[in-house]
Parts: C-alpha cells; sequence; structure tokens
C-alpha cells in the first residue's frame, strides 16, 4: 500500500471513530446530572412548576435533575446562559414568555429566541383576568368599551409593569377594542389587586392565583379572561372573545429549551420525558394549583408557538402608541 493509500484509508478510519463515538455518546444520553436552570427567583411560580417536575424528570432520565435559579433581566440571563451552553442536553433552562417571546419586539436581546435556542416543550400557560374594583359600574367588556368610548370618560386599567406581558394584553385591548384606556405600571401584580381592592383604580390586568382569594370573597369583579376558553377554577368569567373581541388570547406561559444545535434525538429523549411527566395527573394537579394549566407540546409545536408569540406581540408593540419601556 502506497504512502498516499495509507495517508488517505487512516484520514477515513479517523472520520468513522469520530462519527461512531458521537453516535455512541448521544444513544447513551443521559450518563450523568444534568442541569435545569430556572429564570426566575426560588419561591415563585416557575421555580415550583421546575421543582413539581424534577423528581418525575430524575425518574424517566435515570440522572439528577439539579433546579438552578438564575433571575435577572426578566428570565434573559438565564436563557442567554442556555444559548451559549453547549448543546449536549446536560444544561437545559425553563424560561418564561418574556424572555421567549415578548422581549424581542421591546429590546435588543444577548440571543435570538428562534435561532439560538432549541425548543424541547412547552410546561405551563396561565391567562390574565381584567378585573374591576366593586364599585366600578361597568360589568361587562362591553359596558368599558362603551364607556371608554364616551367623550370625557377617564377609565384606567393597571398592569404589572412596563413592558411586561400584562401591559401588553392591556395594549393590545385598546388596539383591537378602539379606545384610548389609560394604562398604569405598578411593580407587579400585587399592588395591582391592592388598589383594586381600595378602590384606587378602576380596573386591573392580574393572574387567577393573585387575585382568586378576593374574588372568591366578591371584593374584586371579574370582567372577562384572555384565554380562548373559561378557566376551570373560575368558570363564571367569560372569555374576551366570547364579550365582544373575538380573537383575543393572551397567556403567560413557561417552556423548556436547550442550547441550539443539540441533537436531535437528545432533544426526543428529553421532549418524552417531561411530556410524560407533565401528563401524570398528579403533577397536572399540582400545576393546576398553581392556577396554571399543563401544556405539554412536541418540539416542533413548541417551536411554532414562540414564533407565533413574537409574532403577535411584535405587532402590538410595533402599533403601540404608549410605548412599553
Amino acid at each position: 500500500m502506497s504512502a498516499m493509500s495509507k495517508a488517505i484509508f487512516a484520514a477515513i478510519f479517523a472520520f468513522s471513530a469520530i462519527g461512531l463515538s458521537g453516535h455512541s455518546a448521544s444513544a447513551a444520553y443521559p450518563d450523568r446530572p444534568i442541569r435545569l436552570i430556572v429564570s426566575f427567583p426560588a419561591g415563585g411560580s416557575s421555580d415550583a412548576m421546575a421543582r413539581i417536575v424534577q423528581p418525575g424528570l430524575e425518574k424517566e432520565l435515570g440522572q439528577p435533575v439539579v433546579v438552578e435559579n438564575r433571575p435577572g433581566a426578566g428570565g434573559m440571563i438565564a436563557i442567554d446562559m442556555i444559548a451559549k451552553a453547549a448543546p449536549d442536553g446536560y444544561t437545559i433552562g425553563l424560561g418564561g414568555a418574556g424572555a421567549l417571546g415578548t422581549n424581542l419586539g421591546l429590546q435588543t436581546m444577548p440571543y435570538d429566541p428562534r435561532k439560538d435556542v432549541a425548543p424541547v416543550t412547552g410546561i405551563a400557560s396561565s391567562p390574565f383576568i381584567l378585573a374591576a374594583s366593586a364599585s366600578f359600574r361597568g360589568k361587562s367588556l362591553r359596558d368599558i368599551i362603551a364607556m371608554a368610548k364616551e367623550s370625557g370618560q377617564t377609565i384606567a386599567i393597571g398592569h404589572g409593569g412596563n413592558g411586561t406581558l400584562m401591559h401588553l394584553t392591556a395594549e393590545m385591548l385598546n388596539q383591537m377594542a378602539g379606545t384610548k384606556i389609560s394604562l398604569v405600571p405598578y411593580k407587579g401584580i400585587a399592588p395591582v389587586v391592592n388598589d383594586l381592592l381600595g378602590g384606587h383604580i378602576a380596573l386591573g390586568i392580574v393572574d387567577p392565583p393573585s387575585a382568586f382569594t378576593a374574588i372568591e370573597a366578591d371584593k374584586v369583579a371579574t370582567i372577562a379572561i384572555t384565554s380562548t376558553s373559561r378557566y376551570p377554577q373560575l368558570p363564571n368569567i367569560p372569555t374576551f372573545a366570547e364579550s365582544g373581541l373575538p380573537g383575543f388570547e393572551s397567556t403567560g406561559w413557561f417552556g423548556i429549551v436547550a442550547p441550539g444545535g443539540t441533537p436531535a434525538d437528545v432533544i426526543g429523549k428529553l421532549n418524552a420525558a417531561f411530556v410524560k411527566v407533565l401528563r401524570d395527573p398528579a403533577v397536572a394537579k399540582q400545576i393546576r394549583a398553581l392556577g396554571s394549566e399543563p401544556m405539554p407540546m412536541t418540539p416542533t409545536e413548541f417551536s411554532k408557538f414562540i414564533d407565533k408569540e413574537i409574532t403577535k406581540w411584535g405587532a402590538v408593540v410595533k402599533a403601540s402608541v404608549q410605548k412599553p419601556n
């Protein structure tokens, strides 16, 4: 065999060995602990969801799943870590609607959620409620829209902060209803609920867990819910679509992503594990107790969902008069 033939043979052998070793490593996944980086602080609903699914994931994957909280910048710090991590499936993240959906239309981001991360599955979603103080005379969404269009009428909606999904939800209401209701930012949802209770603001965009006690005690009135169907725990609240704004939908949501470029079979194993856990009735019950609904998806479904959210909220921001910041 000539020297050149030997060199060619050696190169082919080396290439084959690399391919085989890569296949073997992927097939053996996972063979060590997995980091699940959560983009919010310990103690919050997203952290609780991660810890609810953690035991089932460890059982399905046969490895420890270590939950690590990396809050900050609306969840973007954690997702940026995922985008820059090795694409081997051993570092994955739980992110929310802001870091994966709405923020791209609001600001310059260090990553593109459509390109730099690999969607695995949705985890859970939760609608918002348009609530009113008990003294507010409007009893339906149609009432509010009519009042807002009357000359001399001043109505305000409190929301959880500029640039939040609650803010964009209120802005979308103005756009779809053709109203100019004032949008008032608060530092979170709890202060909105407190001001509704005190009658200091007429309307607020809140979430079910924050307002449930006040709603059950009839201290806060409910106008409409932002999901496409009625909320099982509060079935008497009509949807926005039922109340005269067909197509209106807004939900807070969380999902799992891996670094972009993670092998498809690894994504498939992660997806199968998460979906099986999310479909466990005991796990679903715990997630619903947090005011959310499990949202297991295929990677393709979750990818399309993220893209749809980016497009929808980007359009709302672009058309906004009261610019989020």
